[in-house]
């Protein structure tokens, strides 16, 4: 723990298991929480999802558990229970994301943890939120990606919808917890008289957050926002484009001056000056011809070629680029955005640095995620004043791991 990092002294209890509760935990990690992740004494799933690491563990696993604590408790036992209780009452912030129901049954809820800490912070993440009609249904991203429009309108109008290759939902959700949770922080210290908050995510509502006008569009005028592929429904030209080579290149020239600029260097200023590409409205109109037109001259140039007039002339671009081409990009290394770092006993793994920067207090990667339950005497002894005799009990009794 560090008190220089922005989140330095906070005291955070993680009730979560695969990605949109781990992945706030770690966020929170990252700025200096300190982050103790409860797993069941089987490990969170995730251990077992991606790549693994040479180990028991996925690659991925080893960067979502960054810098957190971690302790193993059974909660089909009565002590176990007790033992997480006890961790929640001495904690800041509680974030879940288990089964709807789980953590009422294990005498987790928020009714039950805010009685006895009244200025618990906690968020809870769930497939369709606290309430409603859907409120007891499971939810994963997959899920709250087609149910909250983004698959919808994902994909080519003459295919079916198509996923974005990663879990959006649930990084989404990951993400609206933290800011749930910096909210109520804040709030809590502007006002003591009401120190605690329930905060209440929905994995559906995270990924609706991100729908832009899809939402007032129909509200307002019943339009049903289609598939357009790779088009930037609402400006154009914003596409991506072929090059010579056989490699991609993402152009958005969707301003005035930016499509002039595009128009210059593909040596036809005349489009600029054309009257139904003078607007954004008649270019997004238009947007099936201009395309056409931009492929036609970008397959004429290699793929650097063409960045670098694309870049001389002022045009927004760049490269689609693979897990490859981004660890080996100028850009990424400059800023160092690939760490190199390490678990606690040594093991070596590289991940994607702390994100945001802040200049002041930034954030730190500690140590990459170790085994199931390393942490669980340290935790049980520092937090609870547990002495060994009855951390040895608790594990002797299977409450612990």
């Amino acid at each position: 723990m560090s008190r220089n990092q922005a989140l330095g002294g906070l005291r955070v209890v993680e009730f979560g298991q695969f990605v949109a509760a781990p992945s706030a935990g770690r966020i929170l990690a990252d700025f200096g929480a300190e982050v103790v992740k409860v797993e069941a004494p089987s490990g969170d799933p995730l251990r077992g999802w991606g790549a693994d690491s040479g180990g028991s563990d996925s690659w991925w696993w080893r960067m979502q558990a960054r810098g957190k604590r971690l302790v193993a408790i059974d909660h089909r036992t009565l002590e176990g229970r007790r033992v997480s209780f006890e961790l929640a009452r001495r904690c800041d912030v509680l974030i879940a994301n288990l089964r709807p129901g789980r953590m009422e049954s294990w005498g987790l809820g928020y009714a039950e943890v805010a009685a006895a800490n009244p200025a618990i912070i906690y968020a809870s993440i769930s497939g369709f939120g606290a309430s409603g009609p859907y409120r007891e249904r499971p939810g994963f991203g997959n899920i709250a990606e087609a149910m909250g429009g983004i698959r919808y309108v994902t994909g080519f109008a003459d295919r079916p919808p198509v996923r974005t290759g990663l879990s959006v939902g649930d990084e989404l959700a990951a993400l609206q917890a933290v800011i749930g949770i910096l909210l109520a922080l804040h709030r809590r210290d502007q006002d003591p008289e009401h120190p605690g908050e329930f905060v209440d995510v929905a994995l559906n509502e995270s990924v609706l957050s991100i729908t832009e006008g899809m939402i007032p569009d129909y509200a307002n005028a019943g339009i049903v926002q289609e598939r357009t592929g790779n088009q930037l429904l609402r400006s154009a030209p914003s596409n991506i484009y072929p090059a010579a080579d056989g490699r991609w290149v993402a152009i958005s020239a969707n301003s005035n001056k930016t499509f002039a600029n595009l128009a210059k260097a593909m040596n036809q200023p005349e489009l600029a000056d054309d009257p139904r590409l003078q607007t954004n409205a008649g270019r997004v109109a238009a947007a099936g011809e201009l395309d056409e037109l931009i492929s036609s001259w970008t397959a004429q140039h290699d793929h650097d070629s063409l960045l670098e007039l694309l870049a001389g002339a002022g045009v927004p671009s760049g490269p689609v680029m693979s897990a490859r081409d981004i660890c080996e990009d100028p850009q990424i290394r400059a800023r160092k955005m690939i760490r190199h770092t390490s678990t606690r006993s040594g093991d070596p793994v590289q991940m994607l640095d702390v994100i945001p920067r802040l200049a002041n207090s930034p954030g730190a990667i500690r140590w990459a995620g170790g085994e199931v339950g390393e942490d669980t005497d340290a935790v049980l002894a520092e937090y609870l004043g547990y002495p060994t005799h009855e951390i040895k009990r608790l594990r002797d009794s299977g409450a612990i791991g």
